[in-house]
């Protein structure tokens, strides 16, 4: 058996408002929190225990932890998120800027398909165009 991709750590000064912020984006939930980190997964993920045969079937989640440093430069690793095709981009892109996220320029130019966003603490994240797999 491989190993799973288990999830993707955030470094930030707000743990706890940066784990809010990506759950009301991503429409998951808080699993864990102290003040050490905060566990974010999607709604139908379990935070039970799992059998081995389901262990790779499993999504990963998203794990915020306390930095002392702010965001320094672009990100070297970001997230795509994309809308069904039965959802409206725009719609959605606008639900995120009204949840806090910020329009950036990583020197994208005007005819790309994906819109890049920030998040709260000024990650970079792409909202791509609609799709269906």
């Amino acid at each position: 058996m491989a190993l799973r991709w288990y999830t993707v750590v955030v470094d930030c000064r707000d743990i706890a408002a940066q784990a809010r912020w990506w759950a009301a984006a991503l429409d998951w939930r808080i699993v864990y929190e102290d003040e050490h980190e905060v566990v974010v997964i999607p709604p139908h993920l379990s935070a039970e225990p799992v059998p081995a045969a389901e262990w790779d079937r499993q999504c990963p989640g998203l794990v915020f932890v306390p930095v002392p440093e702010g965001k320094q430069a672009k990100n070297r690793l970001h997230l795509d998120l994309a809308p069904h095709t039965s959802q409206e981009r725009d719609a959605e892109i606008s639900r995120l800027l009204d949840l806090g996220a910020t329009m950036a320029d990583v020197g994208q130019g005007g005819d790309v398909t994906w819109t890049v966003l920030a998040d709260p603490e000024g990650n970079e994240f792409c909202v791509l165009s609609s799709r269906d797999r």
